[in-house]
Parts: structure tokens; sequence; C-alpha cells
């Protein structure tokens, strides 16, 4: 027999009052276990906000530390199709731009499936990764960075809602290329989609055919400029804007990974943290994901 509404809504209720106690963090494992359970109850509810049911699309973008940065992308990566996995949630490559040794210098993807956005939309900032480096012969430690941006994905029903004139987009196409810039298509078949008033642009390979890159290019430049309009009007003034005009780097980073000298990740925006950095980087995110709702219900 499924649980009334109303009765979920009271418990999520009764959690979120719980966390809004001073001491609330004192005992760890129950607050952790807290965040679980309002995470597993909200999730039986639909998102609240106008494209939270849908789908999303994801971008990493490596900043500051070359290779490191570039393999913590991909750390990232796996983090969020592990996630996914968890929840059923479909992925769909759009664009990659792979380095020789398994790192990405760019990677963008759709995660399909119910309210895929009001989950993650979150995550929209500065990842911060502390560990001794692969990369570096003296075995010293290293600080990588990487943004990670999520955007609301359109269906057609969101024109009427949402439209741009077509003379405000220039339109490019090239080849797709693999890893160290080997082609993998004699075709031109990328695509590359610039807003001329705004200056945002975005790539597109991930589809056999022209047309259907220049589809998903379209589609993803839309939520792109939605989001930064979006942004403009919130009252919250540390979101981070879709086309996020900080620099990737120290003093920036809403979350931080440290593998070296000690195991812990913290978010730096609700001080919610958790030593199982493993368990982290597989995919259990939810501890961050519902202490971030609860903070932004807060300051409604």
């Amino acid at each position: 027999m499924k649980e009334d509404t109303n009765d979920i809504q009271n418990q999520i209720d009764e959690l979120e009052n719980k966390m809004q106690a001073p001491d609330f963090w004192s005992d760890k494992i129950a607050a952790q276990e807290t965040i679980k359970l309002l995470g597993e109850l909200k999730a039986k509810k639909d998102g609240q906000g106008k494209y939270d049911k849908g789908s999303a699309i994801l971008s990493i973008i490596s900043g500051a530390g070359g290779d490191d940065a570039e393999d913590f992308s991909a750390m990232l990566l796996r983090m969020y199709m592990r996630y996914a996995e968890k929840r059923g949630w479909s992925f769909i490559p759009i664009h990659e731009n792979e380095n020789d040794h398994g790192g990405y210098r760019n990677i963008s993807f759709e995660l399909s499936g119910k309210n895929v956005y009001g989950q993650l939309k979150n995550e929209n900032g500065v990842h911060r990764l502390v560990r001794v480096s692969p990369f570096n012969a003296n075995a010293k430690r290293h600080t990588s960075f990487s943004l990670v941006e999520v955007l609301p994905k359109f269906t057609k029903l969101d024109d009427k809602d949402f439209s741009i004139p077509e003379a405000d987009f220039k339109i490019e196409f090239s080849k797709a290329g693999g890893p160290g810039g080997q082609n993998v298509n004699k075709r031109e078949t990328a695509v590359r989609v610039i807003h001329i008033p705004s200056g945002i642009s975005v790539h597109a390979s991930g589809e056999r055919s022209q047309e259907a890159n220049r589809q998903r290019a379209m589609d993803i430049i839309r939520a792109k400029i939605f989001k930064a309009a979006e942004e403009k009007q919130k009252s919250w003034q540390e979101s981070v804007k879709a086309n996020f005009g900080g620099e990737i780097e120290w003093g920036n980073q809403i979350r931080s990974y440290v593998l070296h000298p000690y195991k812990m990740v913290k978010d730096h925006r609700t001080d919610a943290e958790t030593a199982k950095v493993d368990d982290v980087l597989e995919g259990d995110i939810d501890i961050f994901i519902e202490a971030e709702k609860n903070l932004r219900n807060l300051d409604k």
C-alpha cells in the first residue's frame, strides 16, 4: 500500500526541522542517516521546480591542475555515472575531449530519467581534489580543480515559454575527433553552436549524423541561456551561473575531495562531510545533495 502524500510530506518536514538543530552535526553518523532517509522520502515526490522533473545535461570542465585536473574530471564522470546507475537513469554521451591517459579536458553528457535536474542542479560549481599525484615522479601532494555544470533538458513543449531568434546563432561544423586529436569520423559531423549576443558556445559530437549533433547542440545552448537568465533572477547570489565567470581554481570550490594526508569529502556550502571518500567517488553523494537542498529551502 502506498504511503499517503501528506504523510510523506509530514515526515520530510519533521526531518528538515531536525536538521535545523544547532547540534545536528554533533553525531555525524546519525546526521548522515537522517539525510539519507530524507533523500529517500523526497525521491518519492516529484521535483518542485519547473524543470526539476526532467532530465539534465552535465558538463565537466578541467581547470587548474593539468593532467591531474583532467584525471579528476574522469573521476567525477564516474561518480555521476554510478549515481545515475543507482537511480536507473540513462547515460547519453554528447561531446568529449579526452587526453591520452583517459582523462578529460571537458566532457558533456545527458542523464535521462525522472527528476534528474531536480536532484543534481546544485552540483553546479567548482570541485576540488587533494591527493598524491599519480603523474608526479616525486609523489608530491597536488591540488586539482574541475567545474561541473548542470543544465535542464528542454523539451519541444518548452519552446513556447523560451524562444530565441535563429539569427542570434552561428553554427560551425568539423570532424569528430578522438583522444590525441585522432579522427574517428571523416565527415564533418561535429557541431559547434555560438550564441552571438552572449558568446556562449556548445560542442556536440556524440551522434553519428551532423543534424543530430546540431539538434543536440541547440538544445544544450538554449538550456545554457535559460540557466544564465534564471540565475540573474534568483535572490541567492552565491549560485554558480551556467556560463561560470570565475576561475576554476582555489577559493571558488563548492566541495573538496581530500585523499591525502587524510580522507574527507566536505561541502563548503553546507559543512556536510564524510570520511567515506571511496563511497562518494562510487556515487554515494546523497548526503551532499540533500544537505544543499535543505539549505536552499531555509533560504526561501
